[in-house]
């Protein structure tokens, strides 16, 4: 019952010194308010980074020609062009890739993109069927490449939401005609847009059949009678299987390409997962960074509570000494200040939450930011598990100082 009667005097002190109340809870709303916006950035960033990586394609392998860079320094052997069909074709067997749902070979090279008075340079990818499958590529209108228009080698295009504007403006571009490099091409699709930065953005490529794209657009160098590659996506069955399934493919194109043991691979093979786990990796880092910026902000505010409570005590001094005088122990002094401290932080607190979500909606209203704010439970726990905590550490002194007044100095104070 104590609790509750010292709760009824922290608020009525409260609401006597409304003004300095607030001023004292402001440096709590600001660092509740400063943990939880940051952290939700973060968060936020985080799960567009996933959603971006993850559309690209799930359970995905890449398998690319040449030898594998990093830092700028070539790392195995082998030349740009040593991924050819006749791979694709090996790896397409059931019999040694169980675990393989679709294989999918491009062949991708700049080119020339004209509709009316409109024209860009952009990438084209000769593709199949399966592209759209295993990227993830959704189809806003029309339809992706058919597995018929490859073997007809059909002259037929599905363009990137925003290659498609810029060529046709708000025109639906579906039946219209586009020449790549100077060739005819009927638009048969429209890709769903999907954002993303530099070359490799799906919103501003085009696609053909590959047949078309390696022997009429691009006549693409052969290697050992094929028609050479520029990458081969692999979808795997599930991601429990992707790293047995890597090492399976290894072994057929090490051994297709007669590489001996003591010989690099002339491919690299590149796992989406690894993408993943070492952007979510990157992300939690980021959101614990923000998340520490933050709380400066909540320490600050406790420091500004300690401040404002240490001259509570002093104009208070009298009635301390009168509450001592008709008995009160030090024990209900100390908890007296420290519930006051407490409730000022809690309130301090849920109004920081409010300010955080109302921030969160803000920026959930400007296009430009890309992301959301996400604000979760925990993080919601954390901010004023933090803000109570503050309350509590920088309450003690002050109410402890409140506890050591004498009480008959006390009632002589004016």
């Amino acid at each position: 019952m104590k609790i509750i009667r010292y709760l009824q005097v922290a608020l009525e002190s409260i609401a006597a010194h409304k003004l300095r109340a607030m001023l004292t809870m402001l440096g709590i709303i600001i660092g509740v308010a400063a943990v939880l916006t940051t952290m939700g950035i973060g968060r936020g960033a985080a799960a567009n980074i996933t959603q971006r990586i993850e559309s690209q394609g799930t359970n995905l392998l890449t398998i690319s020609p040449g030898a594998r860079r990093e830092g700028g320094l070539s790392q195995g052997g082998g030349t740009a062009g040593t991924l050819t069909m006749d791979d694709v074709s090996a790896l397409q067997d059931k019999s040694l890739h169980p675990d393989l749902v679709f294989v999918a070979p491009a062949y991708s090279a700049n080119a020339r993109l004209a509709a009316e008075s409109q024209n860009a340079q952009e990438m084209v990818n000769g593709v199949t069927a399966e592209y759209a499958i295993v990227r993830n590529l959704g189809i806003a209108s029309g339809r992706f490449i058919e597995a018929d228009e490859v073997v007809q080698q059909a002259r037929v295009v599905v363009l990137g939401a925003q290659l498609a504007s810029d060529l046709f403006g708000n025109e639906n571009p579906i039946g219209l005609t586009v020449r790549i490099n100077g060739e005819p091409f009927r638009v048969i699709g429209v890709l769903k847009k999907v954002g993303g930065f530099g070359p490799n953005n799906p919103d501003r490529q085009a696609y053909v059949p590959i047949s078309v794209a390696q022997g009429r657009l691009f006549n693409a160098p052969r290697h050992r009678g094929a028609y050479t590659v520029s990458a081969i996506y692999v979808q795997v069955t599930s991601q429990e299987r992707m790293d047995s399934s890597q090492r399976q493919i290894e072994a057929t194109l090490r051994l297709r390409h007669n590489l001996r043991a003591d010989q690099d691979n002339d491919f690299w093979i590149f796992n989406q997962a690894s993408l993943l786990e070492t952007a979510q990796s990157i992300s939690q880092t980021m959101t614990i960074f923000l998340g520490a910026i933050g709380a400066v902000s909540l320490l600050v505010g406790g420091i500004g509570i300690m401040n404002i409570m240490l001259v509570s005590v002093t104009e208070r001094t009298r009635e301390i000494g009168l509450r001592k005088a008709v008995g009160a122990h030090d024990g209900d002094i100390l908890l007296q200040f420290l519930i006051e401290a407490l409730v000022l932080c809690l309130f301090g607190g849920m109004i920081g939450v409010v300010l955080a979500y109302g921030v969160a909606f803000v920026f959930g209203q400007m296009p430009a930011v890309g992301f959301k704010v996400v604000i979760q439970p925990d993080s919601l726990v954390l901010a004023l598990g933090f803000s109570l905590l503050s309350g509590l550490i920088f309450g003690i002194y002050p109410a402890m100082r409140a506890t050591q007044l004498d009480p008959i100095v006390a009632l002589r104070s004016e």
